[in-house]
């Protein structure tokens, strides 16, 4: 399941899982340029559902990412897998986009 998440004036938060991944990229890219169309500065991918992140999504969080840094904000990566935060570090791109861990449910 998606959805886009309003949690403040200028931030969204958008939730990724396999399913939607398993479709293609297409889907993702609608949900980041909506949030960027609704006009967020600081754009948090969830990707505690995802297991596996292909370079392509990583490229989509990346041209996100130049719309948010031009608005003064930035894209946070959360509840990213050890897998994903190795392709970042391999990369160097955890110097561009910000990881941080899956908040706990209460």
């Amino acid at each position: 399941m998606t959805a886009l998440a309003p949690t403040g004036a200028d931030v969204v938060t958008v939730h990724l899982d396999d399913a939607l991944l398993a479709d293609g990229l297409a889907d993702v890219r609608w949900l980041l340029h909506d949030a960027l169309l609704a006009g967020a500065r600081h754009l948090v991918v969830d990707l505690s559902g995802v297991r596996s992140l292909s370079s392509s999504a990583v490229a989509s969080f990346l041209s996100a990412h130049r719309t948010c840094r031009a608005r003064g904000g930035a894209v946070v990566l959360r509840g990213a897998d050890r897998r994903t935060r190795d392709l970042l570090h391999r990369t160097g791109l955890w110097r561009v986009l910000a990881v941080e861990p899956a908040q706990a449910v209460a």
